[in-house]
């Protein structure tokens, strides 16, 4: 499976079939003699070098279209197995506002609901209204609402469940020639504005991408620190106790960067943890593994590695965040048939 996965690694399937639409999708799903696995991107999968012993199913289903339009806003369906940067670089050609900041981001439409994908400021849970799913406990197809998806920080009622199969998703976009209001300080730094400005998407997009590969975040098959799963760990989102208790442990060091949240939880960076912890970029090369060299949060592979020797520097670097901080970082991407 390495061939479909961005990090090039994972052992074979048993048995890999593809989908080229939501018809053979739903059809696949309905089967149940044998472990199936669903996989379109694979830019937020680990798989084990023992691979996967059932079925891979290859999501490869392509679509978006316009379903209504109301004043100045679009709906708009996307079949799970569009390119999700197609479906920005669509949105914005179009005059589209609401996806402009996830410029970038690899892998498929149909996977954004399952991690709620964001970064720079936006998340799809703003913007996702519908999302079809065919559900593989009761055997039929159903229309999620927003709520109902469950959207939490990087998490979804999809995420780490094999009942629901993602079919397609539907999107409420605004019709601008501007962007969302800027959220993230280091994007209005690149822009040159100020926290809540608006800019042309085009420009948006394009300062995003430019951050993104920066930081080895948007694939490209001559930069070997893009041969990774993005962000490996998730940001820690920490009750005032705990972010208490990390304030004091790193005292002499410096305030770690936070986010705070109105109901009283503050989101930490992990990146900043791993490097106080002692990991900095380029952190080892060793057994064909090793931390990106432009961004400690992504572990990439930079060939004849294995996925036991990437677990290995994953579960190295989230034991020694903890003894240093007593903060315990999580895995982001989906691991199969392999654990840390």
């Amino acid at each position: 499976m390495a061939a479909y996965t961005t990090l090039g690694l994972g052992g074979p399937a048993g048995h890999l079939i593809t989908a080229s639409n939501a018809e053979e999708l739903v059809q696949i799903g309905q089967r149940t003699e044998e472990p199936v696995f669903f996989l379109a991107g694979g830019s937020n999968v680990v798989v084990g070098d023992a691979g996967f012993p059932g079925t891979v199913v290859l999501i490869r289903s392509r679509g978006v279209a316009v379903r209504s339009e109301d004043g100045g806003t679009v709906d708009v369906t996307v079949e799970a197995g569009e390119p999700w940067d197609d479906v920005v670089a669509a949105a914005v050609d179009a005059g589209w506002s609401g996806l402009e900041c996830l410029s970038g981001i690899p892998g498929s439409a149909g996977a954004t609901p399952i991690q709620n994908v964001g970064a720079y400021g936006q998340e799809v849970a703003e913007t996702i209204t519908a999302v079809r799913a065919y559900d593989r406990v009761r055997g039929e197809l159903c229309t999620m609402t927003s709520d109902e998806c469950g959207f939490a920080y990087r998490a979804s009622v999809f995420k780490h469940s094999s009942r629901w199969l993602v079919i397609s998703v539907d999107f409420r976009l605004v019709r601008s020639p501007l962007s969302g209001p800027v959220r993230y300080a280091e994007l209005a730094r690149a822009l040159g504005v100020e926290i809540g400005d608006r800019v042309p998407l085009a420009d948006a997009r394009a300062a995003v991408l430019a951050l993104r590969a920066g930081k080895g975040m948007v694939l490209d098959p001559a930069d070997p620190d893009t041969r990774s799963v993005g962000s490996f760990f998730t940001n820690p989102v920490l009750d005032p106790a705990a972010y208490a208790a990390l304030r004091e442990r790193a005292a002499g060091i410096g305030e770690p960067p936070s986010w705070p949240s109105p109901d009283g939880v503050v989101k930490v960076s992990a990146a900043w943890l791993i490097d106080k912890a002692g990991f900095q970029k380029g952190h080892p090369r060793t057994d064909g593994v090793a931390i990106s060299s432009k961004h400690t949060l992504a572990l990439t592979h930079r060939g004849g590695g294995t996925t036991s020797a990437l677990l290995a520097l994953a579960a190295e670097i989230r034991d020694r965040v903890h003894d240093r901080f007593g903060v315990t970082l999580h895995p982001e991407p989906v691991l199969v048939n392999c654990e840390i």
